[in-house]
Formats: C-alpha cells, structure tokens, sequence
C-alpha cells in the first residue's frame, strides 16, 4: 500500500515528464562518454549509460516505496541505450573533455526536481522530499565514478550536492507557496544548474574542514 501524501494531491503533480527524461538523457550521456574516453566497447558504453541514468532513480524510488521506475517503464532504458548508441557513433572530436562536466550538471538540476517532486507525491514530507531529490540527483554519478576508478564527485571540494539540494529545495519551496507546478520545477532546474555551471566555470568551492590545516 503507497504512503497516503501528506499535503492535497492537487497541489502536488509529478514534475514534466521532461525533466525524467532530460535527466535520463544526459546522465546517461556522461557515463557512456566516461566509458568512452577510456576506450571501453559498445556493451560497456551501454552498461555505463545505463547505471548511471537510473542509478539515483532507482535509490530513491526504493527509499520511497515506489516501484522502481526503470523496471516498469520501457522508455527509461531505452533513453539510456540509445544515448550510449549516440556517443558510440559520433566522432571523438564532438566530445570535449568539458562534455561529461555539462551533461552532468544537466542532468543534476533536471533530476534533482524530479527525484523531489516524486517523492511529494509519494507521501514523503517537504524537507526528506528535498533530500531524496539529492539522492537521485547525485547517486548514478558516483556510481559512475567509482566504476571508472574515479575520485567520487562527493569527495572533490566543487560545488556539486549543494547544486542538486538547491534545486530540489527550491522547487519544493516554491510548490509550498503555491507556484505553479511547471514554473517551480523551471526554476529549480535553472538555479540548480546556474549554481553548478558557476561551480565548473569559475571552480566554486565550499570551505574545507579547517581541522586539516
């Protein structure tokens, strides 16, 4: 039996189904390139695209009690092969290094309000809602890093969660307040993103613990 939601259903549609699959997309995108650049085969691509676009989504419909929505939507695997098709097929030259960086912060900003709005609709309270919007922002990517022998994002001193809890904060804020669906989840993807572009093109940083000086 799902959760009974805790504020009137009316006021809490799930976000545009853009944002799942925009995220979906370019998630999937940054681990088939992650892939790529280390001259893996199509199956890896493929692998790759795949944990990473669903990784955080799957998390987090388990933290809720959703049904896992990959499994039960053909759409979702398909977005993310069919991602991994596009970067296995195009030239190297298309991809710049700084590719996987912007498809990543894509998809965070795109997520983090979907993963929030999903969890609202499910029953979960405001602020849990926020943080499962980090949850499914964040996690397919450090699944991929830590597949790529990468250092996990969470361990880089950029501005990377609080990008993802910006935008999953402010869209449930401005749902809280009335504003309407489709503006809400807009402008939480754009201040996420606008936070992590800022981050990537400026090298925005949160304070280290100052007990390691």
């Amino acid at each position: 039996m799902l959760p009974t939601p805790i504020l009137p259903v009316a006021i809490l549609p799930v976000a545009a189904p853009w944002a799942d699959l925009a995220g979906l997309a370019v998630f999937a995108a940054s681990g088939a390139l992650a892939a790529a650049k280390r001259g893996q085969t199509a199956v890896t691509l493929a692998f790759f695209a795949l944990i990473t676009g669903v990784g955080g989504g799957t998390v987090r419909d388990l933290l809720i009690g959703a049904p896992v929505f990959w499994v039960h939507d053909a759409r979702a695997a398909a977005v993310c092969l069919a991602m991994a098709l596009l970067i296995w097929t195009t030239p190297a030259r298309w991809w710049k290094d700084e590719a996987l960086d912007w498809f990543d912060a894509l998809g965070l900003a795109a997520y983090a309000v979907y993963g929030a709005s999903k969890a609202m609709r499910y029953g979960i309270p405001p602020v849990p809602a926020a943080v499962m919007g980090v949850v499914a922002a964040c996690v397919g990517g450090i699944i991929r890093d830590v597949l790529a022998g990468e250092p996990s994002i969470l361990m880089r001193p950029e501005l990377y969660v609080t990008a993802a809890a910006l935008a999953s904060a402010t869209y449930v804020g401005l749902v809280l307040l009335g504003v309407p669906q489709g503006w809400a989840a807009l402008a939480g993807a754009s201040a996420g993103f606008t936070l992590r572009a800022a981050a990537i093109r400026f090298h925005l940083a949160l304070p280290a613990y100052p007990g390691t000086r």
